[in-house]
């Protein structure tokens, strides 16, 4: 009778819009009792995740770990990087080396169907784009016959070459090299024709590994779909929301108009949506196991969608990349949060 009348309770508070603690699942657990988030990162790319001039992380995916340990820990410098490889990366997921995998990877369905991972809310939408020295003479990809190729064992680069040669028709040679940063060398030593990779990383070796970026050309066309965001294991329900919700705070924030620098003042907004995101209204931190200002804390410490954005890969930034598809879905683009209700 006492378990009826409990779920019966629990029902009606539902209905009537009362917030549902999460329970507290092991990777929350686990990053509390250590004091960080440790976060699977590719560590050598410019604008994404890198070590800047001073030694300090950088990028979007980096901005990414540090709004989550904002919203967990309180803290944005609460966050250990660990460098992956494209055949490292799932591998230190599933085994727990890594508590989120924040490494520009690409969603699949054959990835979340068999790795026993799930993927989360996307924080770069691209494609893979096909880049060559000038002195080729190539003007599409459709010159590139009988070229050698450098890719990544294992990387979406790697199927799309095959995808996209054989369906022109083309032969190439494929120059399978283990490390981002040897691939790197070897294309611009000129030891390859061709360099494929989603074109932000292509734009983003152009700009900080060429001796001369101007000799080098990314070729017409945008191939497949690389939706890219924060990977999760399977199994643990409560942090999987946590870091989506993370991203989706950052991009509410931008959509609201609420920046790191004028937070404090939104912290007393009327507007209902502004009031639930910051905390002042409905208690939605709670529903995640976190307190009332974990949001405030991602936004004021990492700031919104649009100013990471734009330091780490817009025109504030060396790879000076437009908006695009990375823009609001209010402005013609495909970032679009689920509302905080």
């Amino acid at each position: 009778m006492r378990r009826v009348v409990t779920a019966s309770a629990l029902v009606l508070a539902v209905s009537a819009g009362a917030p549902v603690a999460a329970e507290t699942g092991q990777t929350v657990d686990a990053v509390k009792k250590r004091g960080a988030v440790i976060c699977g990162v590719n560590g050598n790319r410019a604008g994404f995740s890198a070590l800047d001039s001073k030694g300090e992380w950088s990028g979007i995916d980096v901005d990414t770990c540090k709004a989550i340990a904002a919203a967990v820990l309180g803290d944005k410098e609460k966050v250990q990087f660990v460098k992956t490889t494209s055949q490292t990366r799932f591998t230190a997921l599933q085994t727990g080396e890594i508590d989120v995998l924040t490494r520009n990877v690409t969603w699949t369905l054959s990835r979340d169907a068999k790795l026993g991972v799930d993927f989360v809310a996307p924080t770069f939408y691209d494609g893979q784009g096909f880049m060559v020295h000038k002195n080729t003479g190539a003007t599409s990809v459709k010159d590139l016959d009988g070229a050698t190729v450098c890719v990544l064992p294992g990387s979406t680069s790697e199927k799309v070459t095959a995808d996209v040669f054989g369906a022109n028709g083309l032969s190439y040679t494929p120059v399978v090299i283990e490390s981002k940063k040897e691939l790197n060398t070897a294309f611009f030593g000129g030891r390859c024709d061709v360099h494929v990779q989603s074109t932000s990383g292509l734009s983003s070796a152009r700009a900080t590994v060429a001796s001369n970026p101007d000799d080098y050309v990314i070729l017409p066309g945008v191939h497949g779909k690389d939706p890219m965001g924060p990977v999760v294991r399977q199994g643990d329900a409560q942090w999987r929301d946590i870091v989506a919700w993370t991203v989706y705070a950052m991009m509410t924030a931008e959509e609201l108009g609420v920046t790191s620098a004028n937070v404090d003042e939104k912290k007393s907004s009327k507007d209902a949506e502004t009031a639930r995101l910051l905390g002042t209204k409905d208690k939605l931190g709670e529903t995640l196991g976190l307190d009332g200002d974990w949001a405030y804390r991602v936004i004021k410490q990492v700031g919104n969608y649009g100013e990471a954005f734009e330091r780490n890969v817009g025109s504030g930034s060396p790879l000076k990349l437009e908006r695009g598809i990375n823009s609001l879905w209010t402005k013609g683009g495909l970032l679009y949060a689920p509302p905080f209700k």
